[in-house]
């Protein structure tokens, strides 16, 4: 056991897990940034501030698991040639038309959830409530960010 009271190979897959998660919040930061510098168009004013909100709020969340790796006795990855190697989410291409970028965080907060659920059941097997209830807190309010984005498209979450 380390620590925190977690078996060390239960922590240390944990922690690859999160790193792989960091590596995709990374790269999808990143996007919603270039989403928000770049937006034009009859809705600049409304998704500008949207994109702003987003990212200022991933940024808290890369920093929230970073630490949390380093809480689980790991380092966390902070180069992007590795974040391209590991991250599922892909650098967006088109960063100026807003309901495709709109298009693109719904996808990117799915890919994010994806993984957390899946980080959900390795944390309930390490008996790690710390992780367990960061994923839980970070899948709930993504949901709805996922319902809410729809929802401006008109698209339905089924």
């Amino acid at each position: 056991m380390n620590t925190i009271g977690i078996d060390k190979k239960k922590a240390k897959s944990l922690a690859n897990g999160l790193n792989e998660l960091l590596a995709n919040y990374q790269i999808f930061y990143t996007n919603v940034r270039g989403f928000h510098w770049n937006i034009r168009g009859d809705k600049f004013f409304e998704l500008h501030l949207k994109f702003e909100e987003l990212y200022n709020n991933l940024q808290l969340k890369i920093d929230e698991v970073a630490e949390r790796i380093l809480t689980l006795g790991s380092t966390p990855e902070y180069r992007y040639s590795k974040y391209f190697e590991i991250a599922g989410i892909l650098e967006a291409s088109q960063t100026s038309d807003g309901m495709k970028d709109v298009n693109d965080i719904i996808e990117g907060l799915s890919s994010l959830i994806k993984r957390q659920r899946a980080l959900l059941d390795l944390s309930a097997e390490a008996k790690d409530e710390g992780t367990n209830s960061l994923m839980s807190d970070y899948i709930r309010e993504q949901e709805k960010l996922i319902w809410m984005y729809s929802a401006f498209l008109n698209k339905s979450i089924a």
